[in-house]
């Protein structure tokens, strides 16, 4: 009987943290792809401010971060510069992102 315990105990200890680092690794993925839909997005926005895109800067980023699986939650100019912020959903939670593109700063 005192094995069984021990056997049981052990098979949940080893779940609870297999389900965490699943957990944790998920949600480290969502925080890449946001990232990377924020850059995008940016570097779209960018080139649409530039005038390499045709189009309005933010709603070519909004496509951009749609592509991603991301949404756009503010998105902004100054200059040749773009700022944008994108959201991905991840287990009732959201994860956000921000990336800025455009020519270096000086």
């Amino acid at each position: 009987m005192p094995g069984t315990i021990l056997v049981v105990g052990s098979m949940l200890a080893t779940a609870t943290l297999t389900i965490g680092l699943a957990a944790t690794g998920g949600a480290a993925v969502v925080a890449r792809r946001a990232a990377g839909a924020a850059d995008n997005a940016a570097i779209a926005a960018a080139d649409t401010v530039s005038g390499a895109l045709p189009g309005e800067p933010c709603q070519r980023a909004a496509e951009v971060a749609e592509a991603f699986g991301a949404r756009l939650i503010d998105c902004g100019t100054d200059d040749l510069d773009a700022i944008v912020t994108v959201e991905v959903p991840f287990a009732g939670m959201v994860t956000t992102a921000r990336a800025r593109a455009g020519p270096p700063s000086s």
